[in-house]
């Protein structure tokens, strides 16, 4: 499971995560409180469409994946062009391992394949449609099926561009949902609006979403474990505002001249640098709904004291939350990804603080225990702790690159530090493009492979 983030949106908002278990090829995380805010996403082609894409121009007659869930699949697309303005593609899956297991328990394998490929629990299929509104304005619609549990998935995306701001509306049923113990979730109605403010380097930044489920949600794909709900995806209405401030410090950045006439892989990997970013912004959320009702044990579950300010009323069934968040990030690049070899090596570490009132409450505590001469209690420093993910890239030969992106956790009562949700890439960077890449990654605690298609990301 790979999330997505591009250097457009910045570094804190979450956004979708690719995952091979859909046809659609994403699922959404489940909206903490407060942040992050659930919708926010980055520009990126539509999984239809990097299929064509590979076809045409990757020479790629089917594009693999793998999932626990359904093993091996190839999948291949035929796209329709109706007009300028309207085309349409059908996706389709063929389930090569489940192929295998159904063969071998055949034993005349020439009399019988042709049947065993008859049997529709090896199939998917999608059909999508995009209709090009206006030169801002975009309609998706996308319907998938499934032959081993006869289900199916519909969504439609409404997109409109204004000059400083994007909206985006959004309805799915079922909408899939994945949450931090990456447990994938089924909500059988979800509905989400979307505004927020084109991304920018330095300055303010915001984002308003409201959000709509109906329905129990349920394990995807009827597996079940003793997790419980996550609160956000009951039944209800969530409005959720945030607003941010970036900044961008350059400790250093390479002035020597590049090789002439010579394009580097990929423009915005081109620029030798060592560089620091901050962000500091305060969201807010309303809960209307069952999904209030949880909320507030949630909230009050932290050894530390409550997280932001809240107010809960049961009786009505709404809760309000408040708090600040805060991000660090740190990025050191050599080379100018020009040369064939060595030519690229660079290190991106990120530090979240997303609940500023634990943060605080925590630092006071310990202030507390320093003054006091007492001894530090290690549930309050495991509060102020942030967030820390860390990523690594080094050039491979020519345009392919290897990457590895992990989070990593400070347990301090075992004394433990481990990596979380760890993704190994191979990358091969298409110059001819600019600054776009063809990836190629697994996520060894998902048990889940993918290749992508991927524009401006850093």
């Amino acid at each position: 499971m790979k999330k997505l983030r591009w250097a457009m949106e910045g570094d804190f908002w979450e956004l979708d995560v690719s995952t091979p278990r859909t046809l659609d090829g994403t699922a959404r995380p489940v909206p903490a409180n407060p942040l992050p805010l659930g919708l926010s996403r980055g520009t990126t082609l539509s999984r239809p469409k990097q299929i064509d894409f590979f076809q045409r121009f990757m020479f790629l007659p089917f594009v693999p994946s793998f999932s626990a869930q359904s093993n091996f699949t190839l999948q291949r697309v035929l796209t329709i062009p109706f007009s300028e303005n309207w085309f349409a593609t059908l996706l389709g899956q063929f389930n090569v391992s489940n192929f295998a297991q159904l063969v071998k328990k055949t034993e005349d394998f020439k009399s019988t394949w042709m049947q065993t490929l008859r049997d529709k629990s090896l199939y998917a299929l999608g059909f999508s449609s995009e209709f090009l509104l206006t030169g801002d304005d975009t309609l998706l619609v996308n319907i998938d099926g499934y032959g081993h549990n006869s289900s199916s998935r519909k969504k439609a995306v409404f997109h409109h561009q204004f000059p400083h701001h994007n909206l985006t509306v959004e309805a799915v049923w079922p909408g899939l949902f994945v949450d931090e113990s990456s447990n994938y979730w089924d909500v059988p109605f979800s509905m989400a609006v979307d505004l927020a403010s084109l991304a920018s380097d330095f300055g303010l930044s915001y984002h308003f979403t409201m959000h709509h489920n109906a329905g129990s949600p349920n394990q995807f794909e009827g597996h079940e474990n003793a997790s419980a709900v996550p609160a956000a995806l009951l039944p209800g209405l969530s409005f959720k505002s945030a607003f941010s401030y970036k900044k961008n410090i350059n400790f250093w950045r390479s002035t020597a001249q590049k090789l002439k006439m010579v394009q580097p892989y990929d423009i915005f990997l081109s620029d030798p640098h060592v560089s620091a970013s901050a962000i500091i912004g305060a969201a807010v959320t309303a809960f209307v709904g069952d999904n209030s009702v949880k909320l507030k044990p949630q909230v009050e579950d932290d050894s530390i004291g409550v997280r932001g300010f809240h107010l809960h009323a049961p009786s009505i069934k709404s809760a309000f939350l408040s708090d600040i968040f805060a991000s660090v990030a740190f990025t050191a690049q050599h080379g100018t990804f020009q040369r064939l070899f060595s030519d690229l090596s660079r290190f991106h570490a990120r530090l979240d603080f997303p609940s500023g009132s634990k943060f605080l409450s925590g630092a006071t505590r310990l202030a507390q225990d320093f003054i006091y001469s007492q001894q530090p209690n290690l549930e309050t420093v495991q509060a102020v702790c942030p967030k820390v993910f860390v990523s690594v890239q080094q050039q491979i030969a020519g345009p392919f690159s290897f990457r590895v992106d992990s989070g990593v956790e400070l347990d301090l009562k075992n004394r433990d530090i481990r990596a979380n949700d760890s993704v190994f890439a191979i990358e091969y960077a298409l110059q001819v493009l600019g600054s776009a890449k063809a990836v190629a990654w697994y996520s060894p605690k998902q048990k889940e492979f993918m290749i992508e298609l991927r524009f401006f990301e850093t």
